[in-house]
């Protein structure tokens, strides 16, 4: 096997391996209709564009002889013009009230672990070997993994992990956790100069350990967050649960006004440590490293000149009814009774088949009309004449200037940008988050947004796509627009290491 994302894995076989599926070669028509749903229900909006325009320029052309006219006209006509005018006000009113709220990320903060915590290959396979839990064909299949994972010398791993025997216990899980988190809102809080009794929504995401009381009033203990805060914990939900919390709290922030909404994003790794034998279950050993981020989202308007980005869309995918899907990301005991994930050997297909689902249906959101047209007129042409067809592959870099994929394994990355026709620049940030920090599960997508970031490429008007998928089994996306040339932020992940990057990557 071979690792690929975080629940993800290329399965080796004597007839060879089985790779990502060329999800744009085919498409379920439903995920199209839904997509188009979307477009049609901002139609409105579009329509009003035009319509305003023939109506100025029409009122601009009207003498002083054609209002006095009009006014004559409305004086014989007063209850009618009253009537009118408070359906207007009415109107407006509830345009007002009801539209979607701006949603503004102000910034964020990824978690940088100390440099004592760093685990180069050696460190790795010597302390897996003294744990002595380990047979020789597991350490050696470990050996391979990490030399084709795309992970570098310098990823993290809690210190528990680094005693010997490891320290598993609830508290050295609680003292990871409590390091990741506060780490990251401590910066945030510095960055922002919020006070954290303003936070109004916090969402804490983290899928394999959920200690009682919650991470989330952990949270709300350490910084005295204020007793109305509207808290959600969500656990479970894999790698692509950053973009879900970014979604919930984008839903929230519709319904709270003047407020502001902390997302944060980690996994814990001290007691999900695998202490067995069997392959499938030992390449989270092999991928997953210590990480986390926290982001302050606003609705408010007078925070839109300060914030980084603006949200664009949101688009969640869920393949859980189907029953291959579900079981393909699995937690669960071994015959001798170490916990630990499984991954089936369908989970690169049903993983492709999540993400054309969900490009299916933001590709209508996000594409120039031109690119629409020329899909969907194939489409239907393969549907109804010539079902060999070769359909039609939108360009989705027209619709984005950036791409943050989850940085959960190599042959992942290598799939994607293959399958969407990228540019090694397009990868290069998901590379090389891999490469740095390794898989740092929901958190992923944000250490390479701030790769972009430090690179200084974030241009005012660009448009950035964050992709993940995890289990479930769940393939999420979130679009932001850059609101002005983006600096990075202070005590960036990449501030000390920028320059040494991208390296050169050997497989």
């Amino acid at each position: 096997m071979e690792p690929v994302n975080g629940g993800s894995v290329q399965i080796q076989s004597e007839n060879g391996s089985r790779k990502l599926p060329n999800f744009l070669q085919s498409v379920n028509m439903k995920y199209v209709k839904l997509g188009y749903h979307y477009l049609i229900t901002h139609l409105l909006k579009l329509c009003l564009v035009p319509l305003m325009a023939v109506l100025i320029t029409e009122i601009s052309r009207l003498t002083p002889d054609d209002f006095h006219q009009i006014w004559l006209h409305l004086q014989y006509n007063l209850v009618a013009f009253i009537l009118l005018s408070a359906l207007a006000v009415f109107g407006s009113t509830v345009y007002i009230m009801t539209r979607p709220r701006s949603v503004y990320l102000v910034d964020y903060s990824c978690y940088l672990p100390q440099e004592s915590l760093q685990v180069p290959y050696k460190k790795f396979m010597d302390h897996s070997a003294l744990i002595e839990a380990f047979n020789d064909s597991s350490l050696e299949f470990q050996r391979k993994i990490l030399e084709r994972s795309g992970l570098g010398e310098e990823t993290y791993l809690p210190e528990g992990l680094h005693c010997v025997p490891p320290r598993t216990t609830m508290a050295a899980a609680r003292e990871e956790a409590e390091q990741v988190m506060f780490g990251c809102l401590d910066k945030l809080f510095e960055n922002t100069k919020i006070n954290p009794r303003d936070i109004g929504v916090l969402v804490v995401n983290c899928s394999l350990f959920n200690p009682t009381p919650s991470l989330s009033a952990m949270i709300v203990n350490k910084y005295k967050l204020r007793g109305n805060v509207k808290s959600f914990n969500l656990g479970g939900m894999g790698c692509s649960a950053g973009v879900i919390s970014i979604d919930l709290a984008k839903d929230m922030l519709q319904v709270h006004r003047n407020t502001y909404a902390v997302v944060v994003s980690t996994e814990n790794i001290t007691q999900n440590w695998y202490f067995g034998n069997k392959k499938a279950m030992l390449i989270p050993n092999c991928l997953f490293r210590v990480g986390g981020t926290a982001v302050l989202l606003s609705n408010k308007a007078s925070d839109r000149r300060r914030s980084k980005y603006k949200m664009v869309h949101t688009v969640r995918t869920h393949k859980g009814a189907n029953e291959k899907a579900f079981n393909c990301v699995y937690q669960e005991q071994d015959d001798n009774g170490q916990t630990g994930v499984s991954l089936s050997k369908d989970l690169m297909a049903i993983a492709g088949e999540a993400l054309k689902a969900n490009i299916t249906t933001l590709g209508p959101l996000v594409l120039p009309i031109s690119e629409q047209i020329l899909f969907f007129v194939t489409l239907v042409w393969k549907k109804l004449f010539n079902a060999k067809m070769k359909p039609y592959i939108p360009d989705f870099k027209l619709a984005f200037d950036h791409f943050c994929i989850h940085a959960g394994g190599r042959a992942v990355i290598d799939e994607l940008e293959k399958n969407l026709q990228l540019s090694q620049t397009h990868v290069e940030a998901s590379r090389m988050t891999l490469h740095r920090f390794g898989n740092t599960s929901s958190s992923s997508i944000w250490y390479e947004l701030a790769y972009i970031e430090a690179k200084g490429r974030m241009k005012k008007g660009n448009r950035v796509w964050q992709i993940a998928f995890g289990s479930g089994f769940k393939c999420n996306s979130a679009v932001w627009v850059a609101l002005h040339n983006v600096k990075p932020s202070v005590s960036s992940p990449w501030e000390h290491c920028i320059d040494r990057y991208p390296v050169k990557l050997d497989f």
